[in-house]
């Protein structure tokens, strides 16, 4: 594998950020706080299952127009930071059918947990890395894995069936090697979550699991049956209530039967008026990887 530095600068700041991380709680299930008051859930309307399903008070002038200096394009600059891209690396990473280039964010090894997050269709590896778009909601992901001493990978997917399940195995290979001791919790939005979900049927890779989280997901009933489901593995759901693509209440059907086996830890967020898209914009990322790290293995 090779490594392509962003700047020249990379390796210093990254030496700062992991002393950072040196100092910081041993437990992974410890994210520190980071512009929490711009990037916490808005207020709940309903609540249910013991408080696992909540819908939120989504506004759109509010939580776009207001949030964005260009709606839906650029976030305002209190949403920001973007000193956590001057230790981002290009890593290429042999799939076994040839090579992938991942995006990395964080330490290069021994990460205290690591989150890697599946783009949806026409997509790629800059969607996840994207420090403007969805409301700056992407660069507090970058900042808090590199913050607390985890790693961020974005890889580009060939498709959402075998080749990019290989580059899933991939990934989770890699990780295992350089940060044998890390949970991944693999997080997908829109038709990425068939590769979520193929990882959860997948025994040898649900193994590997610490958790998933789920944007806007392809709603599939077995995940109920699933090797991660069987070993109890947390699931973050996030849905918008009037996404066109895939019905919020299907999906809540599958959290259901989840949650029928009785305090399984799955969570349901669901934001009223929001679209296919609000998930990722709206996920409050410390909240949801507080949750999954704290319930995962």
């Amino acid at each position: 594998m090779t490594i392509k530095w962003w700047t020249i600068m990379g390796r210093a700041v990254l030496i700062c950020l992991m002393a950072m991380a040196a100092a910081a709680p041993a437990a992974a299930t410890d994210i520190a706080p980071f512009k929490d008051d711009l990037f916490a859930h808005p207020a709940v309307i309903e609540e249910s299952a013991d408080g696992a399903f909540r819908r939120y008070d989504y506004r759109e002038m509010r939580d776009i127009n207001g949030r964005d200096e260009i709606p839906e394009r650029r976030a305002k600059r209190a949403y920001v930071d973007l000193s956590v891209n001057r230790a981002a690396r290009e890593r290429v990473i042999a799939n076994g059918a040839g090579q992938v280039t991942v995006n990395e964010f964080g330490v290069e090894a021994g990460a205290r947990f690591v989150v890697i997050f599946v783009h949806g269709r026409d997509g790629d590896r800059r969607l996840g890395s994207d420090d403007w778009r969805f409301g700056g909601n992407f660069n507090r992901l970058k900042n808090l894995a590199t913050r607390n001493g985890g790693t961020y990978y974005v890889p580009s997917l060939p498709d959402f069936e075998a080749g990019g399940q290989g580059v899933i195995r991939a990934l989770f290979a890699h990780s295992r090697q350089v940060s044998p001791q890390a949970p991944i919790v693999l997080a997908c939005g829109s038709m990425g979550s068939a590769l979520c979900l193929a990882a959860a049927r997948d025994g040898a890779l649900a193994s590997e699991l610490g958790g998933l989280v789920l944007l806007g997901g392809v709603p599939d009933g077995s995940l109920a049956d699933s090797a991660a489901a069987r070993a109890r593995l947390p699931i973050v759901f996030g849905h918008g209530e009037n996404d066109r693509v895939y019905d919020w209440r299907i999906q809540r059907a599958v959290f259901d039967r989840l949650r029928s086996s009785g305090g399984y830890p799955a969570r349901f967020h669901l934001f009223a008026t929001g679209s296919h898209g609000t998930p990722i914009r709206m996920i409050d990322w410390r909240d949801t990887l507080n949750f999954v790290l704290a319930n995962g293995r």
